[in-house]
């Protein structure tokens, strides 16, 4: 693991807070009647003129990610790539956008909902970021992650829902994907790490709303819950300070979601 010394976390705080803004500017669109590849497109021209760097487009795969943002409709859980589809009442959306800001990457997603949902979509965005917020502040309180991750767990299956294994968090810094792996669940055989000062990771719960099963779909990015239920996500990039978890990609004041 790279642990990342106060002024590296300062850096990483300068590309945190320009990512909770272009954040912003995919959440201001969000409505029924635009399209995901609308979205994306303004994304990204927001990153690039501001001097930054999309890292997921262009990730190496069985064909590159094609686009800035992974948007990700209803049933999709992660890795949704953007489109001609448009977004209707009713829906809800998972944005997820890594950029690089200076030399150092910060990565965060959000669920939004689509107009008007049903009280069981709005349910599952409430746990899921609860779920977040949850993990943030036992950062405070836990000396081992796997102390985290059972909480996140047992409060998500609590309320009903499911916790996706296959996908984790990650740490993070002057490379999108560092180590360690960093699971929302609980299981003896996985590998697990101390939180200290320095450690900076991206922490992403994604919950399905019926069971956790995944597949992915011909495009070969694309992941959906199996049953075709509804999914959520979101995610901070956090660093561990001298004084506690710092969420680095919160807005100015401290707001966004799981605040």
């Amino acid at each position: 693991m790279k642990m990342k010394s106060a002024q590296e976390i300062r850096m990483m705080r300068r590309s945190g807070l320009l990512l909770w803004q272009t954040h912003q500017v995919a959440a201001d669109l969000i409505r029924p009647g635009i399209s995901t590849r609308d979205i994306d497109r303004a994304v990204e021209d927001f990153i690039l003129a501001n001097h930054a760097i999309p890292l997921f487009k262009g990730v190496p795969g069985k064909v590159p990610f094609p686009a800035a943002t992974c948007l990700s409709v209803n049933q999709e859980v992660v890795h949704g790539i953007p489109s001609d589809r448009i977004l209707a009442e009713g829906d809800i959306i998972s944005v997820d956008i890594g950029i690089k800001l200076d030399g150092w990457c910060t990565d965060a997603a959000a669920t939004y909902p689509v107009g008007a949902i049903d009280d069981g979509k709005a349910r599952l965005i409430q746990v899921t970021e609860e779920c977040l917020r949850r993990a943030i502040h036992l950062l405070g309180e836990k000396t081992r992650w796997r102390h985290i991750a059972k909480k996140i767990q047992k409060y998500a299956e609590s309320e009903g829902f499911s916790v996706i294994e296959e996908l984790v968090g990650h740490g993070i810094g002057q490379e999108m994907w560092e180590r360690p792996q960093v699971p929302n669940y609980y299981s003896e055989s996985l590998p697990d790490f101390r939180i200290r000062t320095g450690l900076v990771i991206a922490i992403e719960p994604m919950i399905n709303m019926g069971d956790r099963e995944i597949r992915q779909l011909s495009d070969h990015w694309t992941i959906v819950a199996r049953d075709g239920r509804p999914s959520a996500h979101f995610e901070h990039t956090v660093a561990i300070t001298d004084s506690g978890p710092e969420v680095l990609t919160c807005g100015p004041n401290g707001e966004g979601w799981a605040m």
